[in-house]
């Protein structure tokens, strides 16, 4: 009698929990608009999620630890005049998020630790290149201040958001709307998928498509007959890839190997309530004495539900072949040393003490001076025009110097003001 053979992993007996009813996020108005992001982006921090609002564009930045009820007139982030199609937390810095919205604009925005009293309004910088709406955003995996945003118009532009400047643009690569869009693990590729029904991996920094059309996949597997749009999340420490339709109530996850078939179905984690869109905690979010490998934050019609991922085992030990070292906070690179050529791999952390988020990063951005490209020098003048250019440069310098001096003062009023708030806060805190 023939024995059948059981694949042998680690990962066979994962199961996905939802998280009790206190610890999920209730009365937040998710947003209604019709587009196929996410909605929902998480960090260590904080969990943000796009809401509706009206006349603009609006998201919601709650601290992991807030959960319950939330207020119907806590702070949001507002400042874009059309919906917000799509949000997401930089990898390098958990307070800077990017937004990208119908308005054809990207903001990206400087979150504070506490709990501001009233709505952010004003972004770090407005990055504005698109002809039509934005709709997908992905930070560099590995350089510091480098942000992708594709739009309506068939273009992806790739910025330095620490000067504001443009670093590439690819605006020839792709005839049709653009899906997807994502980088590999160092940053050296994209991959992309389009309206005209292709894959293609790009190197962005030769404008160049390397591969395309794609003659046979390695695995093909049938999901179901609905025709709502899948989120696919991957985790390359465990090689699972979790596949979360919109619309639908299940997350399905699968296996990855090297060896085929390539693709092995490990379970089906299902709820009643349809999914509006799904946010994932990057790895050193998540609770390692639990033996937790992944966390999901399902956004339904009015709430926000953490749905947990876990190993089973019996001992409480940190289990080092669930946990191998994954990306931490640290940039690799430079966006210069990036766009001259240089790749490098994340920079690794290890999980067995936990993470802990670092302090309060302020993100600085350094627009280039155009006083600093001088006219060139011309025929020698007479002594009258050069009297006239000697007083124009005292009296810009004079100019500079009392914007210096205001600057410096308006940077002291707002440190007067974060302080005072930080006071009201407290204070409303201890009246609860």
């Amino acid at each position: 009698m023939s024995r059948r053979v059981v694949r042998q992993s680690k990962f066979r007996h994962v199961f996905g929990q939802a998280a009790k009813a206190d610890q999920a996020y209730e009365d937040i108005r998710v947003s209604k608009v019709t587009w196929d992001s996410s909605f929902c982006a998480v960090n260590p921090k904080f969990l943000a999620i796009i809401v509706e609002a009206g006349g603009g564009g609006s998201f919601i930045v709650l601290p992991l630890a807030k959960t319950g009820r939330v207020d119907k007139n806590y702070p949001l982030v507002t400042g874009h005049t059309a919906p917000v199609l799509d949000i997401d937390w930089c990898p390098h810095n958990d307070n800077v998020i990017a937004s990208a919205s119908d308005d054809t604009t990207i903001m990206v925005w400087q979150i504070p630790d506490y709990t501001p009293v009233r709505n952010i309004t004003e972004p770090i910088i407005t990055l504005e290149g698109h002809s039509k709406r934005v709709g997908i955003l992905s930070w560099h995996p590995t350089a510091r201040n480098v942000l992708l945003s594709a739009g309506g118009d068939n273009m992806i532009i790739i910025w330095n958001v620490g000067t504001g400047e443009v670093l590439l643009s690819l605006d020839d690569m792709h005839p049709d709307v653009i899906h997807s869009v994502c980088w590999n693990s160092n940053g050296s590729l994209l991959a992309t998928t389009c309206k005209d029904k292709t894959l293609r991996i790009i190197d962005p920094r030769k404008s160049q498509v390397v591969a395309n059309n794609f003659e046979e996949p390695v695995a093909l597997q049938e999901m179901d007959t609905s025709n709502g749009v899948l989120l696919p999340f991957y985790d390359p420490d465990s090689s699972i890839v979790y596949l979360c339709g919109k619309g639908d109530s299940s997350i399905r996850y699968f296996e990855i190997t090297d060896e085929p078939p390539f693709v092995h179905y490990l379970n089906t984690f299902s709820s009643k309530e349809p999914q509006r869109g799904m946010g994932f905690m990057p790895k050193r979010g998540l609770d390692v004495s639990k033996c937790e490998i992944a966390r999901f934050y399902k956004l339904h019609e009015r709430k926000c539900e953490p749905i947990i991922m876990t190993v089973p085992r019996k001992s409480d030990l940190f289990q080092d072949d669930l946990y191998p070292d994954t990306p931490g906070p640290e940039p690799a690179l430079e966006a210069d040393e990036w766009l001259s050529g240089q790749d490098a791999e994340p920079v690794l952390i290890s999980l067995r003490d936990g993470y802990v988020p670092p302090k309060h990063r302020e993100l600085r951005v350094t627009k280039r001076n155009i006083l600093d490209a001088r006219p060139p020098s011309g025929p020698r003048r007479s002594q009258s025009a050069s009297d006239a250019s000697l007083s124009q440069q005292h009296t810009l310098e004079t100019l500079l110097e009392e914007i210096k001096a205001l600057r410096e003062r308006v940077q002291a009023q707002e440190q007067r003001i974060t302080a005072l708030e930080n006071m009201l806060c407290e204070l409303v805190d201890g009246t609860d």
